[in-house]
């Protein structure tokens, strides 16, 4: 099999991996802030497994995330997403509801981390300082964007949530002081997915 990594992990940006990855030789797709600069990073990612004719990657997307229901400083497994800026409820349907496409409003996938609580994961394009108008539990920019391209694709996806703040009025401040506090665990949960599914593929060839 080629160079390319049978697990690809994904960050908007440095700071989420506080080079931590980096130090232990683990390569990090960094997106950039957003679901359009996220879909626009993995899909030209997916492509390289494409053109090399590899197998595509389980995507894994560690990140920070606002938070109005679940503890600052806690981690979350999310395998479940949805928009909470999409609106088009002047047309008549319904908020957080992509229109025109046959495409689930709320992506759901196998969870990986499942010893983690769970949290449905709300993105939108805007740092999130209110509660959203959707039913999710965290609250990020970039994920709902990385499963719609999974999801078309059909790559495996997962998704791990550090509560970095409480989606209120002190939410940059608290988002500047505990961003880079997760990368050590984010590490070690990679660890443990990779033993597993190393486990998992000696147990399938014996």
């Amino acid at each position: 099999m080629g160079l390319l990594p049978r697990t690809l992990v994904v960050m908007a940006l440095p700071a989420e991996s506080n080079g931590v990855f980096e130090e232990a030789g683990v390569p990090v797709l960094y997106s950039g802030v957003g679901k359009v600069n996220a879909a626009r990073a993995l899909t030209r990612e997916l492509a390289r497994y494409a053109h090399a004719r590899e197998p595509l990657p389980t995507v894994v997307n560690f990140g920070s995330a606002g938070s109005r229901r679940h503890e600052t400083g806690a981690f979350y497994a999310c395998h479940r997403f949805v928009q909470r800026d999409m609106d088009v409820s002047g047309l008549g349907f319904a908020f957080g509801v992509t229109p025109y496409e046959d495409v689930p409003a709320c992506l759901e996938f196998e969870p990986l981390f499942a010893h983690l609580p769970p949290a449905v994961c709300g993105s939108g394009d805007s740092f999130a300082m209110a509660a959203a108008r959707v039913d999710c539990g965290v609250l990020d920019m970039e994920a709902y964007a990385l499963a719609k391209v999974c999801w078309f694709e059909r790559a495996h996806f997962g998704c791990v949530k550090y509560v970095t703040d409480a989606a209120d009025h002190a939410a940059a401040d608290a988002w500047q002081n505990n961003v880079h506090r997760a990368a050590e665990e984010f590490l070690r949960l990679y660890r443990e997915l990779q033993s597993g599914q190393s486990a998992a593929t000696s147990t399938k060839q014996s």
